[in-house]
């Protein structure tokens, strides 16, 4: 299942994030696979694009990161499944 993550960065937590993410890279267990992401012009939310085997998973990720961002979950389907789904009810 793919998810669009929306991570709002923490007040005051943007650097300590990124030195984190250079240390120790995403921090993905087994499962979730990173697919690309864009950031506001502030640097202050990011919108990721994630696959994951499992909520569980996806939701193990959240925690190693919990301390410097907020997350908001999506779980999304591509426009061509929408629509198929749309026209098939």
């Amino acid at each position: 299942m793919n998810y669009m993550i929306v991570e709002k960065f923490r007040p005051g937590k943007v650097k300590e994030l990124y030195k984190r993410f250079d240390e120790k890279g995403r921090l993905m267990p087994e499962g979730v696979t990173y697919i690309n992401s864009w950031i506001d012009e502030k640097v202050e939310v990011c919108f990721q694009l994630m696959e994951a085997e499992s909520m569980e998973k996806l939701q193990a990720w959240m925690d190693a990161w919990s301390d410097l961002c907020e997350f908001e979950v999506f779980p999304v389907i591509s426009s061509a499944d929408a629509k198929q789904k749309a026209l098939s009810s």
